[in-house]
């Protein structure tokens, strides 16, 4: 009974004493939880300022960057307003003078009209008089005026010809006999090739050799090689005592390196004749050619440019190969794209519209028939006639004020030409008019009937004319020359004198089968 006593007071006691552990765990596990949630909450606390603090600091470090941005761009804007202000400030002046400089024409017309007018009076004076002196010569000699012509002109004519053939030939023979003429004509020549450095530098390739045993198979047998290379490709061959070089002479370049190129590849091969150098030539115009539009392509793609008509491509090339007064004009115009695409961003406009007109603002220059419209007007109908946008047409054709402007990129293309072409040493005036001059020479040429190729050499002084044997005989090749000679004496200016040369070679041709 007391074993039965002991253990219930055993359990009980063990039972208190369980009961009174948990209570004190409690207490002590509540009062460490209470301390480790003041613990949580002034760490959270500390966070949250730091994080407060972090934050507040990079809105300021934003706000600084976002202010020296808006800045900048204040800035540039302040520049880009003084600067169209300054060219507006220049266009005005330019325009006061155009002013002044028409008033002034206006004075010199009314000047030149009254002095047409007293003119005109005399001349009307002056044919009564023609006219009375005609009636009292029909009256004496029984004849009128009209018959008499008539008679006149046919007794005159074949004995004209003729006269005219002699004087001619004996001319020509009297110049090569005359030793004095002829130094003096070696004399201006070098007078003139020293005066023209810039003529020469625009006209003339080296072309370096390894030997000079070279130039005996270039000029060829009887020098037919080198006529056969001058009439194949237009350029004037010199091989002279310059040691191992030759020089390549011709106002058109593309000639001068279809003859380079030609030269290079007889002179690697060794097989230099005549049937030879036409092959080559025509090879080399083929590779220039593909050569061509793989420039277009190159521009295009550095601008970025995209979808411009192949055509537009391949003017596009050509332009390596042309200058704007004594400017190289691809060089030109990748600069005035350029110059057009930073303006263009810079007043808010789309930069791609811009720099594509830029490119193409003088394509006018590059076809070879020049009609008479102005180059401007020229590239515009290119641009429609390979479905341009209006604003690029009208921004290339209205950026030498041919005609009115209607889009912010055409004064843009204008004022981005006259950047480029009026930066010191980009132009040279001389030069565009002296090739001129020997274009304008080969198309005077070119307007007669049985000629088939035109070439002016030695810096304009000689003119090449080649004609179909089969369509002239030798006779009429005489005259054409003469008649050449007297058209340019009559609607060209020049120094010096001009030689005209008119080859005419029969070929007889047949296969053996």
């Amino acid at each position: 009974m007391n074993g039965v006593i002991t253990i219930v007071i055993a359990i009980i006691t063990s039972a208190i004493t369980g009961v009174v552990t948990y209570f004190i765990i409690s207490k002590s596990t509540e009062r460490r939880r209470k301390k480790i949630l003041a613990e949580a909450e002034a760490d959270g606390e500390m966070i949250k300022k730091e994080k407060i603090l972090q934050a507040k600091e990079k809105f300021i470090q934003l706000k600084s960057e976002h202010d020296r941005a808006v800045n900048e761009r204040n800035s540039k804007l302040a520049q880009a307003e003084s600067r169209i202000k300054q060219i507006e400030g220049s266009l005005q002046q330019q325009q006061e003078e155009i002013g002044k400089k028409n008033r002034e024409v206006e004075r010199e017309r009314e000047q030149i009209a009254s002095q047409q007018a007293v003119l005109d009076k005399r001349k009307e004076e002056v044919e009564r008089l023609f006219r009375e002196q005609n009636v009292r010569l029909e009256q004496i000699s029984g004849m009128s005026s009209e018959e008499a012509k008539n008679i006149l002109i046919e007794n005159m004519k074949a004995e004209a010809k003729s006269d005219a053939m002699a004087y001619i030939n004996e001319t020509i023979e009297e110049a090569k006999m005359s030793a004095n003429k002829e130094a003096k004509r070696i004399v201006v020549q070098t007078i003139q090739r020293v005066a023209t450095e810039t003529a020469i530098e625009n006209s003339v390739t080296v072309f370096n050799i390894e030997s000079d045993e070279v130039k005996g198979r270039i000029i060829g047998r009887e020098g037919r090689n080198i006529r056969a290379l001058e009439a194949a490709t237009g350029i004037e061959i010199i091989v002279d005592d310059t040691p191992e070089a030759i020089i390549l002479s011709g106002f058109d370049p593309v000639r001068r390196e279809v003859a380079r190129l030609a030269l290079h590849q007889l002179v690697t091969d060794g097989r230099i004749h005549p049937a030879r150098i036409e092959e080559i030539v025509a090879k080399v115009q083929k590779q220039i050619e593909e050569e061509i539009i793989e420039v277009g392509k190159r521009t295009t793609i550095d601008l970025g440019i995209h979808g411009l008509h192949p055509e537009l491509i391949r003017l596009i090339g050509k332009m390596k190969y042309r200058s704007s007064y004594g400017q190289n004009l691809l060089q030109h115009s990748r600069e005035t794209a350029n110059l057009c695409g930073i303006m263009a961003a810079e007043l808010g406009l789309n930069p791609k519209i811009a720099r594509r007109a830029g490119l193409l603002h003088d394509i006018g220059k590059v076809p070879d028939d020049e009609p008479e419209l102005p180059h401007a007007i020229i590239g515009m109908k290119l641009a429609e006639k390979f479905k341009e946008k209006p604003d690029v047409c009208n921004a290339v054709g209205a950026h030498h004020d041919e005609m009115e402007m209607t889009s912010l990129y055409a004064p843009i293309v204008q004022v981005c030409d006259a950047i480029s072409g009026a930066r010191p040493g980009a132009r040279r005036e001389v030069v565009e008019s002296y090739i001129k001059r020997l274009k304008e020479m080969e198309d005077i040429a070119m307007a007669y009937p049985g000629v088939m190729k035109t070439y002016a050499i030695q810096a304009g002084r000689e003119l090449r004319v080649i004609v179909g044997s089969e369509k002239l005989s030798d006779q009429q090749a005489d005259q054409l020359s003469h008649d050449i000679a007297k058209k340019i004496q009559d609607e060209m200016t020049y120094p010096g004198q001009v030689k005209i040369t008119v080859i005419r070679e029969t070929r007889a041709v047949s296969y053996a089968k």
